[in-house]
């Protein structure tokens, strides 16, 4: 990097291929949006579910149950993300890191029990 240029060069390349990518995302979605066939009738312009007719009101409440689930979702998310690159570097990193591993799997553990316990994990 030169003094007084405040973009390394070594970025050039990358934000050569982000505006070129831009401008590949919206060409497609403008020649897309000119060529279409446009056909609306009654049962295109409906709202649907995966496909489905919609069954029940929109504004329906959920169970708290539903979230549950959810959060327990990303909770075990986050562990697969926290172990996938621990395990690459396994070899180097030692015992401490081990520890420090087996403690947050405990965590959790106690955690997914602590939610089977409290039936969670039925519908």
């Amino acid at each position: 990097m030169t003094p007084g240029s405040y973009i390394p060069s070594e970025y050039l390349p990358v934000l050569i291929m982000m505006i070129v990518a831009f401008i590949f995302g919206a060409g497609i979605i403008l020649f897309g949006s000119l060529v279409r066939i446009r056909r609306p009738y009654k049962d295109k312009l409906t709202p649907y579910e995966s496909g489905n007719p919609p069954v029940g009101e929109p504004r329906e409440r959920f169970s708290v149950k539903f979230y549950i689930i959810a959060m327990l979702f990303v909770i075990f998310d986050v562990e697969a993300v926290f172990l996938y690159p621990w395990a690459l570097v396994y070899d180097k990193i030692g015992l401490y890191a081990l520890v420090e591993m087996m403690l947050f799997i405990i965590i959790l553990l106690v955690g997914y029990v602590y939610a089977w316990r409290k039936d969670a994990f039925k519908w």
